[in-house]
C-alpha cells in the first residue's frame, strides 16, 4: 500500500494568488524539460498517474500543487530549458517561481537531473535560488536504469563533487525502481518538520 494513499490534485497556478494558503509544509520538485520529473513524482508517491507525463518537453506549463496530508503538500514546477515555450508564459514564470520560494511553507526542493546528462548551468542556477531559504535541496540522478554500474557511479561521484555541500544526491529510475525508498524518505523526512520553520516571512522582516 503507498504512504501516500491520500495524495489528490489541489490546483494549477498561473499566479500566485492561486497559490494554496501558506500553511503547513510543502516540497517542490523542478528540473530541465523531460528529464523525468512527473515520472519521478508519480513513482515516488507510488500513484501511476497523479503527475501528468508526456514523452514531448514542456507539458508542465503551471505550478501544479498536490496534497499528501492535511497541510502536507508537494509542488509540480514547470520544466525549464525547452525552447519552444511561448515566450509570454517563459517570462511569466519567474515572478511565480520568486513568490513560491517565499512562502513559509516551502522546506525542501526536489531536483531532477538526467544522470546521463549530468548537472547543467540551469541546474546549479536553480540550487542556487533555492538557498539559503530552502532546508535542503536533493538532487535526483534520474533515469539512472540507462546506465551501467560503472556508468551510474562515475555519475553520482561528478555530482557529489560538483554539488559539494549544496545538495544531497542519489541515483534514481521511475521505470525501474531505483532509489525510491531513499527519495521516499527524503520526502518523508521533510514533511515531517514543524509547522513553524525557523525562517520569516520576507514582508514580516526588517
Amino acid at each position: 500500500m503507498s504512504r501516500f494513499g491520500e495524495a489528490r490534485f489541489l490546483v494549477s497556478a498561473a499566479r500566485s494568488a492561486q497559490f494554496p494558503p501558506d500553511r503547513g509544509v510543502e516540497i517542490a520538485f523542478a528540473g530541465r524539460s523531460n528529464a523525468g520529473k512527473s515520472s519521478a513524482i508519480n513513482a515516488i508517491l507510488a500513484r501511476r498517474a497523479l503527475a501528468r507525463t508526456s514523452k514531448a518537453p514542456g507539458q508542465t506549463r503551471l505550478l501544479n500543487f498536490f496534497e499528501l496530508a492535511p497541510e502536507r503538500r508537494i509542488v509540480d514546477l514547470p520544466g525549464y530549458g525547452y525552447a519552444r515555450v511561448r515566450a509570454r508564459e517563459r517570462l511569466a514564470w519567474p515572478p511565480l517561481i520568486d513568490a513560491l520560494r517565499a512562502r513559509v511553507s516551502l522546506r525542501g526542493l526536489f531536483l531532477i537531473v538526467d544522470a546521463r546528462r549530468g548537472l547543467a548551468d540551469l541546474d546549479s542556477a536553480l540550487i542556487d535560488w533555492a538557498q539559503p531559504e530552502l532546508r535542503g535541496v536533493h538532487v535526483l540522478l534520474s533515469k539512472a536504469d540507462k546506465l551501467t554500474r560503472s556508468e551510474g557511479s562515475r555519475a553520482l561521484q561528478m555530482a557529489r563533487a560538483a554539488l559539494g555541500a549544496r545538495a544531497t544526491v542519489q541515483l534514481f529510475s521511475a521505470m525501474h525502481d531505483v532509489g525510491r525508498a531513499q527519495a521516499q524518505q527524503q520526502l518523508l523526512s521533510w514533511l515531517a518538520e514543524s509547522d513553524q520553520p525557523g525562517r520569516e516571512r520576507k514582508d514580516q522582516q526588517g
